[in-house]
């Protein structure tokens, strides 16, 4: 049986992050032949397209974490309507220098939880634009604009009964997602 290795990236660098909480939660309901692990972003430099072909370390350590993997969990708040610029700076630097993208062909999934009613849609929705311009199949449906609310979150960090089903659902079509894109 394949083994499906999964990078997590969190748009949030705060460390209370609800995000990173959600992403926590989410990938205890992954099957069996799934592994996630975090891939961080808080300690990447500001992308500047002169030290592309000379990239910092951790320039390296991300790309190389996202060749590595056989799919993307993204779960990304929502700042001023749109995704963070912690998120956004670590796109571009996976991305460069042009014709060497670490995401092209890359399956992922996107989540994300707020405070606000609409959860994270329209961040979700800039995510998407950004993605398909990389060439990265992205799970369509179900979409996961969750707002946080009392019960999301089991005592022990795991999803709450309340949000168990869809959350469920949604693993699951991410994992068939992967399945069907993956690459090896």
């Amino acid at each position: 049986m394949q083994h499906y290795r999964i990078a997590v990236i969190v748009g949030s660098i705060r460390k209370e992050s609800l995000n990173r909480k959600l992403t926590d939660a989410v990938v205890r309901l992954g099957p069996p032949d799934f592994s996630f692990f975090h891939v961080p972003i808080g300690d990447l430099p500001l992308y500047d397209q002169d030290e592309e072909h000379n990239p910092p370390e951790s320039v390296l350590r991300f790309k190389a974490s996202i060749a590595q993997s056989h799919g993307l969990l993204f779960a990304t708040p929502e700042y001023n309507r749109s995704i963070s610029g912690a998120l956004k700076n670590a796109i571009d630097q996976a991305s460069r220098p042009y014709g060497q993208s670490a995401w092209t062909g890359k399956p992922a999934g996107i989540i994300g939880i707020s405070p606000g009613a609409s959860g994270t849609a329209l961040a979700q929705q800039h995510l998407r634009n950004i993605l398909a311009y990389l060439d990265m199949p992205t799970l369509g449906q179900p979409e996961a604009f969750i707002q946080s609310k009392e019960g999301l979150f089991s005592d022990d960090g795991g999803v709450g009964p309340a949000s168990r089903e869809f959350l469920q659902g949604w693993m699951d079509r991410f994992a068939a997602w992967v399945r069907h894109h993956s690459r090896e």
